[in-house]
């Protein structure tokens, strides 16, 4: 089950306390403070792991703390510090405070990691009081507390492109044909109901990350359909590739309505590259997809993932784009 968006709340370990001790030995009756600090509490602590693509162990568990520390002990013995939890996340997560709404850290590459609530500092046993005026404190610190939130963690997908079009416009068939996910694909809409990611290869060496989203309807940026809960993961992408059927009515106006959900979702993603394909020309004669064509802008592309007619200029697109932009 594909997750992208959980809420938890975690908790880090509070410090031990501070021991108030005396040395004691044979033939030295007083001896002086000798109680040692507690221990430090565990930290939670996020790391991007790159063998997961969900946050679907966060859904069954909302709570996570870390372990306090352990209280000093005489003969200025440090208590040991509690164990750091760490929450594994995928790659691409955002993590964000609940309560402010600020971002704390975006996991953008493996193994990165970020203490997301810092565990508290141990308390001073009574040999941290002693002073020439007080030689025999009977004091000790109480260890501080952990820190505390609740924090929502929100999963991007890292891709270089980003497929957006309509329920069953192909985009599904696309990822397959040219590399090696398999998303469910069928005839009929909303096929595809979590985001699928597949590598394309352009040649030897050389390839892209591409991202298959479920299809968008008009009012998607305002919650309709299916496709509203995963526009997010367009927002990483470098290149966004239309994909119309060729058998839309109005193949312009199509384009337009997909456009208007991008921007409506978030502004910048008007200023983002983009490829345009005119997909299952396999399904139109030679002469309808010329009439088509003279009617569209001629930087659009016609393509069959089927019969790959059009192949190596939808790739050849893709990767020139990608090249303008550095990705």
């Amino acid at each position: 089950m594909f997750i992208d968006y959980v809420e938890i709340e975690i908790t880090a370990g509070s410090g031990g306390h501070g021991c108030v001790a005396f040395h004691t030995e044979k033939f030295i009756p007083k001896g002086g403070p000798d109680g040692g600090d507690g221990g430090h509490g565990g930290s939670i602590i996020a790391q991007a792991d790159r063998n997961l693509r969900t946050l679907l162990d966060f859904r069954y568990r909302r709570v996570y703390r870390a372990e306090n520390g352990q209280p000093g002990s005489g003969g200025l013995k440090t208590g040991r510090s509690g164990e750091d939890t760490i929450l594994r996340l995928p790659v691409g997560t955002i993590i964000r405070d609940l309560s402010s709404g600020q971002v704390l850290f975006d996991l953008d590459r493996p193994d990165v990691q970020f203490v997301v609530a810092r565990g508290g500092k141990g308390g001073h046993g009574n040999a941290y009081y002693k002073s020439p005026t007080n030689q025999s404190p009977r004091k000790a610190q109480e260890g501080f507390p952990g820190e505390s939130r609740k924090i929502a963690l929100e999963l991007k997908l890292l891709a270089d492109v980003g497929l957006v079009g309509l329920p069953n416009a192909g985009k599904s068939t696309i990822l397959s044909a040219f590399s090696q996910a398999r998303p469910k694909i069928a005839d009929y809409p909303f096929t595809t109901l979590t985001p699928s990611l597949g590598i394309v290869k352009f040649r030897e060496y050389k390839s892209c990350v591409m991202a298959d989203i479920p299809g968008l309807i008009e009012g998607a940026s305002d919650g309709k359909g299916l496709g509203h809960q995963f526009l997010r993961h367009i927002q990483r992408t470098a290149l966004i590739v239309y994909v119309i059927d060729i058998n839309d009515i109005d193949i312009e106006e199509t384009r337009q309505v997909l456009y208007k959900e991008l921007v409506s979702f978030d502004r910048q993603l008007a200023a983002r590259p983009t490829v345009i394909v005119v997909t299952k020309i396999d399904t139109v004669s030679e002469s309808d997809l010329k009439d088509i064509s003279r009617e569209l802008p001629d930087d659009y592309i016609y393509m069959s993932a089927v019969t790959r007619q059009g192949a190596r200029d939808f790739l050849e697109a893709i990767e020139n784009k990608l090249d303008q932009q550095g990705a």
